[in-house]
């Protein structure tokens, strides 16, 4: 993929975020991340989405490196890199204060898999990572952010599980294309809005068995996934 395009696709991913009003004002971010060329494009720090233009997203290499910007990336960056750094195959991440999404992670609670529409689309609950110690959060805070999401996914692909709640914080989403990981959030959101109501109407809810939560993930993206059209 040329720059140009990469950046295109991070613009659209960014401003996905406000037409699904997961943002607002300048918080969140959408980046993209090129293996050809070792490059990850994001949006600038503190840039209202309603002045962005491609030529004003930032491009860095994999340590953080600006190449050619006169903005300042978003300060979430160091998170996006460890991420991309950490889970192959993953070449777009969103992050959102998305308003139940974000309330889960206050809560330090995971997104329990509670129905089939979640389980459409996540294997299982949508995790939360544990509490960053006072020595992570002094030091090197954004950088160990992306460490603290890396370790909650040891043991799990982070491709059949693009989505965690940082403790306190907020969601990072990730996927393939920064389209997809945009895609992912909103979805993410709709899920804690849907937790949240069924944990409101029935405090005692349980989680959807096993079965039916491995029938509705693998009809859509197992090995022998018969949900859509075949691609041509």
């Amino acid at each position: 993929m040329n720059l140009k395009s990469l950046r295109e696709e991070v613009l659209e991913a960014n401003l996905e975020l406000v037409r699904r009003g997961l943002v607002i004002f300048t918080f969140g971010n959408a980046s993209g991340f090129d293996l050809e060329s070792g490059l990850v494009v994001i949006k600038p720090s503190g840039v209202p989405y309603d002045q962005l233009k491609p030529a004003d997203l930032v491009t860095t290499d994999l340590l953080g490196k600006i190449i050619n910007s006169s903005f300042r990336p978003s300060s979430d960056l160091d998170t996006h890199l460890a991420i991309y750094r950490a889970f192959e195959g993953v070449h777009g991440v969103v992050h959102t204060h998305s308003r139940y999404a974000t309330a889960w992670a206050q809560a330090g609670r995971e997104i329990p898999c509670f129905g089939t529409t979640h389980a459409d689309h996540f294997r299982g609950p949508i995790p939360v990572t544990p509490p960053m110690t006072d020595d992570e959060i002094k030091s090197d805070y954004e950088l160990n952010t992306g460490h603290v999401i890396v370790r909650r996914f040891e043991g799990m692909d982070p491709l059949q599980t693009s989505a965690v709640l940082v403790s306190g914080h907020a969601p990072f989403c990730w996927g393939p294309t920064p389209a997809e990981a945009a895609h992912t959030a909103v979805v993410v959101e709709e899920l804690a809005h849907m937790a949240f109501l069924t944990t409101a109407i029935n405090p005692e809810a349980k989680p959807l068995s096993d079965t039916l939560r491995e029938k509705h993930f693998l009809r859509k993206h197992g090995a022998s996934a018969y949900y859509g059209q075949p691609v041509k």
